[in-house]
C-alpha cells in the first residue's frame, strides 16, 4: 500500500513529538505501571483511576500525537484522532458514567494474558524497536498510538465482567490499521499490535460467550 509519506517523515514526527512533550513520556509511563498495581492492590478508587486515565492517554493521542503531530505529514490523522477521542468519550461512559465495570485479578487466562500485553506495551514493545534499530527519539514511545493500545488491550483482559464489543472495537480498528507499518515503514514491533487485537478480541468473545451476565 502506497502511503502519502515516507519511512524517514514518520521518523521525524516521532522525533519532533518526543522532543515536544518530554518529560510525559516518563510520567504516562510510571502512571501505567500505577493502574497495573491499582488492580492488585484495589481500593474504593482504582476501577475509575483506571478508566481515567484510559480516557485522558486517549485523548492524548488522538489529539496531540494525531491532529497535532501525525496530521503534518498525513491528513487522514484527523479521522484517526477523531476515533481515538471517540474511543476515550466509550471510556467516560462505560467507566465513569455507567460505573459497572471492575478491574480486578481473578487468576484466569484472561488475566494472564492481560499481564502479557501490558508488560509486552510498556517493556518489550521499546526494547524490540532498539533492537531494530529505532532509537529514542526517532522512535514510538509508551502515549503513541501502537505501544499504548497494546498496553489498552491488556487492560480490558483484567475486567471481571463481560467486557463490552464497543470498548474494544476501536483499538481493534487500528490494530489492523497501525499494522500496515509493520512492513510498509519497517516498525516490525507492530506485528505485535496486530497480534494483540487479535488475541484480545479472541479472548473477549470467549468470555462474553461463557457469562451470562
Amino acid at each position: 500500500m502506497k502511503l502519502p509519506f515516507t519511512t524517514e517523515q514518520f521518523l521525524e514526527v516521532f522525533r519532533l513529538y518526543n522532543e515536544t512533550v518530554w518529560p510525559l513520556q516518563i510520567i504516562f509511563y510510571f502512571i501505567a505501571i500505577y493502574c497495573l498495581y491499582a488492580i492488585f492492590r484495589k481500593t474504593a478508587f482504582s476501577d475509575k483511576l483506571i478508566f481515567l486515565f484510559l480516557v485522558m492517554i486517549w485523548l492524548w493521542m488522538g489529539i496531540v500525537y494525531h491532529i497535532i503531530f501525525f496530521a503534518s505529514i498525513n491528513t487522514a490523522a484527523y479521522l484517526f484522532g477523531s476515533l481515538f477521542i471517540l474511543q476515550a468519550l466509550v471510556f467516560v461512559y462505560d467507566g465513569l458514567i455507567e460505573n459497572r465495570l471492575m478491574f480486578e485479578f481473578t487468576g484466569s487466562i484472561y488475566n494472564y494474558a492481560g499481564a502479557v500485553l501490558v508488560v509486552f506495551g510498556l517493556a518489550v514493545y521499546p526494547v524490540l524497536g532498539y533492537l531494530l534499530g529505532h532509537r529514542y527519539p526517532d522512535s514510538p514511545t509508551f502515549g503513541v498510538p501502537c505501544p499504548t493500545t497494546i498496553f489498552t488491550f491488556g487492560m480490558l483482559l483484567f475486567l471481571k465482567s463481560r467486557i463490552p464489543y464497543l470498548l474494544a472495537a476501536i483499538p481493534f480498528v487500528w490494530s489492523l490499521i497501525g499494522f500496515t507499518a509493520a512492513f510498509t515503514l519497517d516498525i516490525y514491533e507492530d506485528t505485535g499490535l496486530l497480534a494483540s487485537g487479535v488475541i484480545t478480541m479472541t479472548l473477549i468473545i470467549i468470555k462474553n460467550s461463557k457469562l451470562k451476565i
